[in-house]
Formats: structure tokens, sequence, C-alpha cells
């Protein structure tokens, strides 16, 4: 799949008239790059770019630029193996003497990236569009790496700490009245076909929120994660933070979502059976349309044992409209219920949303029996009749309480039970 656009402009044809060879150089730079929830600590290191561009071009032609990535800041964190092409850097370049500033895009193509080695990222490549006349200097800037793995995208966002030389110039001379323009892409970057389709920016982890579009068959609708934090009360003091990410596909009038938290970021402290973690969630409709939408999750299949990787499993709900027009999806309610031992009561631990945002937006058109009621604080479903979430009561978390020595993981936060005779004494 193809991250950008790379063919020049001309009428159909594959190249622009007065370009000459591209020319690269390369321009070292300190970063701050800030991984996603649970990855770790900001990292500080230097950046190798190697920036090429046509020497020479006239007014009105549309260029290659491409952004290589010769020395990252960092290398991989030692939390997982990064898969086979599942890497995908985004970069902007800012664009001096003819202002603005150029998006780049990669291909999500890369070897296997064990833990703690270099991260490796495929070169990134956009269009520049030259209306003015003069010297057109290319400096690279900011860049986004995502990594896509089959339980969601994670984005480390790097800035520029400091001073960043030029990586490139194209003098630029006048041309003819017209130009190559063809339908081109104008000081946007990449943005014909390239990595808006499945990769991480449309509507992924980069390059803002995600909106359904609504044309042209679409019927997959990515959305972006979210840094959600969850109030669970006593029994989790100082709540949760998690990234939550609600994706769509469109299946006759009504949406299927998936709905992904961060996964295995942390080991358990304890042992835990199969069919410990249920999970299930409320999403809030705003916008055009009202209400909650439930989605819930299988329990583990397998045991977890001591010092594993814990996570919750996607879950998966429907959604069917019940107003026309733009409806936004956010995260709401999270609730588990655990399972101790085979056969066990299932304790119920609902964990509210304190800060949430929107995940995804959809342009909807209203169906008979869809939804469109009153958005509620509790666990009322406005569509997809799946089960509720269960009671907020203090039972159920007068029971949980007595689950001693409990440890249950979500992405990087740790949901720690406490004996109910300490939580007695803060009330």
């Amino acid at each position: 799949m193809s991250a950008a656009v790379i063919a020049l402009l001309l009428g159909g044809a594959g190249i622009a008239i007065g370009a000459t060879p591209a020319q690269a150089a390369e321009t070292k730079f300190n970063v701050k790059c800030v991984p996603p929830a649970g990855g770790g600590d900001p990292v500080q290191g230097e950046t190798t770019a190697k920036v090429s561009a046509p020497a020479s071009a006239k007014v009105g032609d549309e260029v290659d630029v491409s952004w290589e990535t010769v020395k990252p800041a960092s290398n991989n964190t030692d939390l997982m193996d990064i898969p086979q092409d599942s890497v995908q850097p985004t970069g902007w370049i800012t664009v001096g003497g003819g202002g603005g500033e150029l998006k780049v895009v990669g291909e999500k193509k890369n070897p296997p990236i064990p833990k703690k080695a270099p991260m490796q990222m495929s070169t990134m490549k956009g269009k520049l569009k030259l209306t003015k006349a003069g010297k057109i200097t290319l400096t690279p800037g900011k860049y986004d790496v995502a990594v896509t793995f089959s339980f969601g995208t994670f984005v480390t966002k790097c800035a520029p700490t400091g001073d960043v030389g030029v990586g490139a110039t194209i003098d630029v001379a006048a041309g003819t009245s017209g130009g190559t323009t063809n339908g081109g892409t104008t000081n946007g970057g990449a943005t014909n076909g390239g990595a808006t389709n499945g990769g991480a920016t449309n509507g992924g982890a980069t390059n803002g929120g995600a909106t359904s579009g609504g044309s042209g068959g679409q019927t997959d609708f990515p959305g972006k994660p979210v840094e959600v934090a969850f109030d669970c009360g006593p029994v989790v003091p100082g709540g949760i933070k998690t990234p939550v990410t609600i994706n769509a596909k469109k299946n006759g009038g009504s949406y299927d979502l998936t709905v992904k938290t961060a996964k295995g970021a942390m080991a358990s402290p304890m042992a835990l059976p199969a069919g410990a973690l249920k999970p299930s969630m409320n999403i809030k409709l705003g916008g055009a349309d009202t209400g909650m939408v439930k989605v819930s999750g299988p329990a583990n299949a397998e045991p977890i044992p001591d010092k594993a990787p814990v996570s919750l499993s996607d879950m998966t709900g429907t959604y069917k409209p019940g107003k026309t027009g733009k409806v936004t999806l956010s995260p709401d309610q999270l609730t588990i219920d655990v399972t101790m031992a085979p056969g066990a009561t299932p304790i119920n631990v609902p964990c509210k949303a304190a800060s949430s945002g929107v995940s995804l937006e959809l342009d909807t058109t209203a169906q008979a029996g869809g939804s469109g009621s009153p958005s509620t604080t509790g666990s009322t479903s406005a569509s997809g009749g799946l089960a509720e979430t269960g009671a907020e009561d203090e039972g159920g978390i007068k029971a949980l309480a007595l689950v001693a020595g409990t440890v249950i993981l979500l992405g990087g936060a740790v949901f720690t039970f406490t004996p109910w005779r300490r939580l007695r004494g803060t009330r």
C-alpha cells in the first residue's frame, strides 16, 4: 500500500517539465519523543534526516519531496517486539520562501523490530506545488510514528527541541501561467490515496479525528485513540488511564462497533483463571444523535500466568442510527466482571469515564427503531440490544473489596483491590 502519491503530474503524464534531478542532504537535530500511554517516559534524542527534492524547477511544477530517517531518535521499548510492516511514519516539512508546511507520509513497511532494537521507518514522501519564484528551503520538523498491532494503533509524537538545519533547497524559476495543476495537491502533502486508505492517518492515530465521509461505498470507519481517565471509586485510588479506540463497519443501515483498549503493557502479579475478566463499555452518542450504545467483549479464554501480560478483549456491539446527520461516538463507563474461580459469582467493577473525548464521527441516516433516546448517566443502551453493564451498587464494591491482593491490568494501569476492612475506615 502506497503511503504517498509518488508520480509527478503533467496532464496525466509521469514527469514534470523543468525539474532537474533530485538532490539530497542530511541534517541532524534534537527531538523529544512522547510515547503513547503505557509506553514509558518521554525520550530525548538526535534524529538524522535526509531530505530529497529537485535542485531546480519552475513555478507551476509539482515536485516530489522525500524524508528518509537515517538515524532515529530512539530504539524500540523493552515492552514488546514490533511486527513486520506495522510502522508508519508521518512528518511535516517547513517550506521556507514559499510559506506553509508540507506533510509527507511513509508506507507501512518495516522488518520485524525486536525489543530495544533501533526503530526502522520507511521513507516519507509527498508532493509540493511550486507557486512562487525564488529559493524554496525544506526543513524537517515534527514527526509521528504510528505502530499498528492486532489490538490497535499507537502513536509516538516527536518534535524538535532546538534549531533544525535546512534539508534541501529548490531554485524555482518563473514559469508559464497555469502550470501543471491537473487536480494536484497544493502544499498539503499526500492526500490522493496514499496513507489515508487504511493506515494510521485516516482517522487513526494521527492527523486528527475520524469522520466517515459517507460516500463512495466506504464501509470501514477507523476511529482515533483518545485518552480516557476512568474513576473506579475507592476500589482503585486515583483511577486508571488508557487510550480507547472506537472503530465502525457499516452493516446495512447500522454500524458494527469494535472498541479497543491498550493491551499487555504490564505483567500480572498473580495467576488468573480462564474466564476471569469480562469487559463491557458504554459508548456515548453526541451531535445529531443521543443516548448510549453498549459494547461487550468475551472473557479471557486461557489462564493468565503470574507476571504474564494482561489484556482486556476487544468489545463489540451495534449502533443503529436514530437521527440523520453527524454523530460523534465517545467512550463512557467501563465495567469489568471479575470471576476469581470457575463457577463463582462474577463481581461487577464499574469505572466511570471522568474524562474522555470523541474517537469517531459518522455521517448517519436515521433507521426505523434506531436510537435517539436522551443521553443518560447510567448504563442505558440506546441501541444494539446488548445486556446492561450491571449496577453500580455498593454491594458490588463491597464484594470486590473482599478479594484481597487481586490485581487486574488495563494497558498501563493497575487495579488494586483493597480488603473491605481497609475501605470501611475511609467512609
